[in-house]
């Protein structure tokens, strides 16, 4: 039996007066400070308090409920901060982050685990994060870093760094397909999310997302258009609040479902909800008229058909493609496309100038780039609607070069093992969408920045998510290509 500590002890040692004036006193203290939030903050942010730390103690508990809290932050409040400043303003996904370390660190402390799973590509990853490390010292004689540009890339390095923390956490197919389905229920919840909003007369959806003002959202022109413009078609936005920021999340974990269709062993029991689910998600990303997205998750999608197993989705998508041209409610959205490969539209050619000006500066700092706290003249800008020339501008055709390794690497490595999964029942799906997911995603990067914008932390985040599960589904395959070698 386990023995009462000391202040357990003091308690126990109160005689019934005293115990119940301390028991009085926390009451008080508790229904003061409840007071206290209610006239300042509103019943809103009473609850929302309430509501918070009663998740951040259970969060604190368990390893796997801290893991899917992050997610669903990163799915349904990507850039909500808290309405206090503590020398910087942390966000939901800071707290969701250091309270998954903090129970994974404490894990190995009390010795619940032990070892550490890594694959051939962590190396790769190592080598790319003190390349960015090198990148932001040396960008340092431009500019002194501000409180935000540290805050900044520290969540970045702290996104990359799941590959080798999660990757450990996830020590089995079990445990990867329990992932997958958190994933899966987080695009669901994001998509219902946005396809409301949308619904919603936009003076009433403008009002409701302008209430997350107070968690470090916009506070007012929410509600987006085609060009912004309110004559043009309105474009979904979640409370990820930019479309493409949208459009992206939604293309590259709906990628990542897709062939959960055709497996033998979904990870959802019911397939008929699965496919309503990502049909869901389908119609929200339509509605964000994300080209980029769009592109990508049709490239990702013909990565799976083009598989043993998923030919059948090629058809699903020739039929799709088809509707979408022919359908008078989607016009919009061919047009769009059109006007994006065309060049004829204003996004676009603002795109193609960025990209010149991109040009210029690597021209100029071709090697190194310009780090993340400031360029060395006025004229010069690293801000570019293309996450590889963004990279290209802070890190240099160096860190490019780096990123490009790291990622064949993990094509090589999951190419090698495929042939494995069919040996593991669930793993062939998993391993295939992870991948397809992250051509998605660096499909999407050619036209979009999120994914390495340091003010963009959860896109960050589901990137190196994503890489996270293509790693460890090629790692649990090898493991058991050497179960099996043993035996035999």
């Amino acid at each position: 039996m386990q023995e009462a500590n000391g202040l357990q002890q003091r308690i126990a040692r109160l005689d019934r007066r005293a115990y119940a004036l301390l028991i009085g006193l926390l009451i008080g203290v508790s229904a003061g400070l409840i007071g206290l939030l209610l006239a300042v903050g509103g019943p809103l942010i009473a609850a929302g308090a309430i509501f918070g730390l009663l998740a951040a103690l259970y969060l604190l508990t368990d390893l796997s409920a801290a893991l899917y809290g992050m997610v669903f932050i990163v799915a349904l409040i990507p850039f909500a901060a808290f309405p206090v400043k503590i020398a910087f303003t942390p966000t939901f996904l800071d707290a969701g982050m250091a309270a998954f370390l903090l129970v994974y660190a404490a894990q190995w402390m009390t010795g619940k685990r032990r070892g550490f799973r890594l694959t051939p590509v962590h190396g790769l990853v190592a080598i790319y994060m003190g390349w960015l490390v090198f990148s932001f010292l040396l960008g340092l004689r431009w500019a002194r870093p501000t409180s935000a540009d540290l805050r900044q890339f520290a969540e970045m390095l702290l996104s990359i760094s799941m590959v080798f923390i999660l990757g450990d956490v996830l020590r089995d197919t079990r445990a990867l397909r329990r992932f997958a389905l958190v994933l899966l229920l987080a695009l669901s919840a994001q998509s219902l999310v946005s396809l409301t909003l949308y619904a919603m007369p936009d003076d009433l959806a403008e009002r409701t997302l302008v209430r997350l003002s107070r968690f470090g959202y916009p506070d007012g022109g929410v509600i987006r258009y085609v060009e912004d413009n309110p004559a043009l078609d309105e474009r979904a936005i979640g409370t990820w609040v930019d479309p493409n920021a949208l459009g992206g999340f939604l293309a590259v974990l709906g990628v990542f479902m897709a062939p959960q269709v055709f497996a033998g062993q979904p990870i959802l029991r019911w397939r008929w909800l699965l496919i309503a689910l990502l049909g869901l998600a389908a119609i929200a990303l339509i509605l964000t008229y994300s080209r980029a997205s769009l592109l990508a998750a049709g490239l990702g999608l013909v990565f799976i058909g083009l598989h043993r197993g998923y030919r059948r989705l090629l058809i699903l998508l020739a039929l799709g493609a088809a509707l979408i041209f022919v359908l008078p409610q989607t016009q919009g959205v061919v047009e769009r496309m059109l006007e994006a490969f065309t060049g004829a539209d204003l996004a676009t050619q603002m795109r193609l100038g960025e990209y010149g000006d991109a040009f210029e500066l690597i021209q100029r700092y071709p090697l190194t780039g310009v780090g993340f706290t400031g360029t060395p003249s006025i004229d010069l800008y690293t801000d570019v609607a293309s996450m590889y020339l963004i990279m290209a501008n802070q890190i240099g055709l160096v860190g490019v070069g780096l990123f490009a390794l790291t990622m064949g690497g993990i094509f090589v490595y999951g190419r090698k093992m495929w042939p494995l999964t069919t040996a593991i029942t669930g793993q062939r799906a998993l391993h295939i969408g992870a991948h397809a997911a992250l051509i998605a995603a660096l499909v999407n990067a050619t036209a979009d920045l999120y994914f390495f914008r340091t003010d963009f932390h959860s896109s960050i985040t589901l990137f190196w998510l994503v890489v996270t599960a293509a790693l460890v589904s090629s790692r649990l395959a090898s493991e058991q290509k050497q179960l099996h070698s043993l035996t035999t």
